[in-house]
């Protein structure tokens, strides 16, 4: 029962990543729409809490159930997953309440959007890396 728990976390955790990766195509996909791109992004935002709460709410429940307990990894995960959910909420009402009908505004977002989407699945990429090199035994982060 805690393999198939565990099992649907990580399947969770790679969908998340592959909309990770997905999500880089809005600003190229609205590059010379301003308001289809806040559009773009406020429907990205909400898919994007959508599956990390449900990745959140997985190993909660594997945590609980399996009586994993608090370990070192556990905490790095959920100070991934507020680190995730901050920088999505802030990096949303920025574009939100700026002018972007301005097209040098439009493009400072655009950029800023790809790279806090890098920066975010680089730190979801480096837990992936972390849990599997702790459950081949090459680290021990517990």
């Amino acid at each position: 029962m805690l393999d198939e728990m565990i099992v649907s976390h990580s399947i969770l955790v790679k969908v998340f990543l592959v909309f990770l990766v997905g999500g880089l195509l809005i600003p190229m996909m609205t590059a010379k729409k301003p308001l289809g791109f806040r559009k773009a992004s406020f429907i990205y935002t909400m898919i994007f809490q959508a599956i990390v709460t449900m990745v959140a709410f997985s190993g909660l429940i594997a945590m609980v159930t399996g009586e994993l307990g608090f370990t070192l990894s556990t905490i790095i995960m959920i100070v991934i997953w507020a680190a995730l959910m901050y920088i999505e909420i802030k990096k949303y009402k920025l574009i939100k309440i700026a002018k972007i009908e301005n097209p040098e505004t439009h493009k400072l977002l655009k950029g800023a959007f790809i790279k806090i989407s890098a920066v975010q699945i680089l730190l979801v990429a480096v837990m992936v890396v972390l849990k599997v090199m702790e459950v081949k035994g090459a680290i021990s982060i517990s």
